[in-house]
């Protein structure tokens, strides 16, 4: 599968390139997606627009930083080129870290809960990258090695693997998998987490095929490490706030005593009186253990 012509269309002499329509589309519906969800997080869909307008500019300035900072050498023969965003050259990792913060001084700053605002984000997330990600495609940027799978696109006469590919039709069931998840979320975070572990796992495999990868001090691949930190910590944070979840619920949970004596008042068989004050007992020390627990 050859690649095809990375201009769309001129108006005025001025080339339209898909690269830029592609991503423009891909962080379109990263908006307009949580603004008609942004109710169901108890949000306003206009206050979630007044978070988009700064998240959105933060993630593009992250994103050509962060690729920046991982080609200095190439940059500092002439800054000017920082600012040439249609030569390529955008991160994914940085608008993500970038767009993060942006939400979390925001959120601080209109009090609202971060990561109740992360579920309602992340959920769309990878709607925009799979789609965005075929602007890889037309710019013939982004792809593996060399293959001979019947699915391999040619780029400078040679097959090789559409890493694009791998991630657009990965991140397209996350994104779905990720909507059913927060209808039915059970914690605030659980959405945002289950978003970084199983897209730092994917991406994680899909760089080791890149060609183009940016390393971190000459030696790793900086999105590899980035990916293995982020699943990783993703795994140990979404487990601490479901068991946190657990707690309140047995905490919130009403208390059923266990009921020693019948519907009459009378008192059962010997053993099963003694039973059931054993299962009182072992009942009242357990929930003492736990206000203890909470105080700590």
């Amino acid at each position: 599968m050859p690649v095809p012509d990375r201009i769309a269309f001129s108006l005025f002499g001025f080339d339209i390139m898909w690269y830029g329509i592609l991503v423009a589309t891909g962080i379109a519906l990263c908006v307009a997606i949580p603004y008609r969800r942004a109710p169901k997080h108890g949000l306003s869909s206009d206050k979630f627009l007044n978070y988009a307008i700064v998240i959105v500019l933060a993630g593009i300035v992250g994103t050509r930083l962060y690729y920046v900072l991982f080609n200095l050498s190439y940059f500092a023969e002439d800054w000017a080129r920082v600012f040439r965003l249609r030569e390529g050259g955008l991160a994914i990792h940085g608008g993500l870290i970038s767009g993060v913060l942006a939400a979390l001084i925001l959120c601080r700053i209109w009090k609202d809960a971060p990561l109740n605002f992360l579920d309602l984000g992340f959920a769309s997330v990878p709607l925009g990258q799979a789609v965005g990600r075929w602007g890889n495609y037309f710019n013939s940027e982004a792809h593996g090695g060399p293959t001979d799978l019947p699915w391999a696109i040619t780029v400078e006469g040679v097959k090789v693997h559409p890493t694009f590919l791998y991630e657009s039709i990965w991140c397209f069931f996350l994104f779905l998998f990720l909507i059913w998840v927060d209808n039915r979320r059970q914690f605030e975070g659980q959405t945002a987490l289950l978003y970084a572990i199983l897209y730092s796992f994917e991406r994680f495999f899909v760089e080791g095929l890149r060609t183009d990868s940016l390393m971190a001090f000459g030696v790793i691949r900086q999105a590899q490490a980035l990916s293995a930190i982020v699943f990783f910590g993703g795994i140990l944070a979404y487990f601490l706030l479901y068991k946190r979840y657990k707690r309140r619920r047995r905490s919130d949970a009403p208390e059923v005593k266990p009921q020693c004596e019948d519907a009459g008042g009378r008192s059962r068989s010997v053993q099963a009186f003694l039973a059931c004050l054993k299962a009182r007992a072992a009942s009242e020390a357990e929930k003492k253990t736990e206000e203890r627990r909470r105080e700590s």
